[in-house]
Parts: structure tokens; C-alpha cells; sequence
């Protein structure tokens, strides 16, 4: 590994450091929406009801940007195989590119359930 390589290796992992630091405030959130949404059922609080969905819109916006990201890194990648790459290499970026492509589009579901779920009737459960 040159040293430009290893300063763009480098650059991406306090990229990824970052990224965790938003999944923590988004563990966070998680934790207050589930508060939320336990007080809109136990309580029939309908601010809170209101609260949860805001900040499901908030968590998952947010997630559709660290997923598009991830799936942009992935894309890279690819654009970035050389002839010198092994047959195994090749595979396995493509298959971190359709598993990133995959999450990315389930951000995108979970994001317009949480907008469009009104009643709060779907479980939202993302990993």
C-alpha cells in the first residue's frame, strides 16, 4: 500500500468512525421513540404519538444518508476493480455492493412507512 492509498484508507475509516457516533444518537433516539410510542399505548398520549413518528422521520432520514454512503463507497469499489484483482476479490465487492443496495432501498421503505403510518399500526424494526 502506497502512502496515498493509505491516507485515503486513513481518511475513510474517521469516516466510519463518525458513522458510529451517529448510531449512537440514533440508538438514542430509538430508546426516546420506544418511550413514545409506550406512552401513546399505555397512556393514549397523542403527542407523544406525534413525537415517535417525527422522530422515526428524523432516524430513518438520517440512515438513508449513512446508507447512501455505504452504497456510494460499495459503488466505488467497483469502478475501482483492476485487471489484477483475484476472481474472489471481484465477487465480493459486487456482493458488498447489492447487500449495500439492498439497505439502502430498505431505508428508503422503513423511511416512507414511518411517513405514511399515521396510526402507528406497522412495527418499524431495523438493524
Amino acid at each position: 500500500m502506497n502512502y496515498s492509498d493509505l491516507e485515503d484508507k486513513l481518511r475513510e475509516l474517521r469516516i466510519e468512525d463518525f458513522i458510529w457516533f451517529i448510531y449512537i444518537g440514533i440508538i438514542i433516539l430509538s430508546w426516546y421513540a420506544n418511550e413514545l410510542e409506550r406512552d401513546y399505548f399505555v397512556n393514549n398520549n397523542l403527542c407523544s404519538k406525534s413525537k415517535y413518528r417525527e422522530i422515526m422521520i428524523i432516524i430513518f432520514s438520517i440512515l438513508i444518508i449513512v446508507y447512501y454512503y455505504f452504497l456510494k463507497d460499495s459503488y466505488d469499489s467497483i469502478k475501482n476493480i483492476s485487471v489484477n484483482d483475484s476472481e474472489e476479490k471481484i465477487y465480493l465487492i459486487y456482493l458488498s455492493f447489492v447487500a449495500s443496495l439492498l439497505i439502502f432501498v430498505s431505508g428508503l421503505l422503513f423511511l416512507y412507512i414511518a411517513y405514511r403510518d399515521v396510526n402507528i399500526d406497522v412495527e418499524l424494526a431495523f438493524n
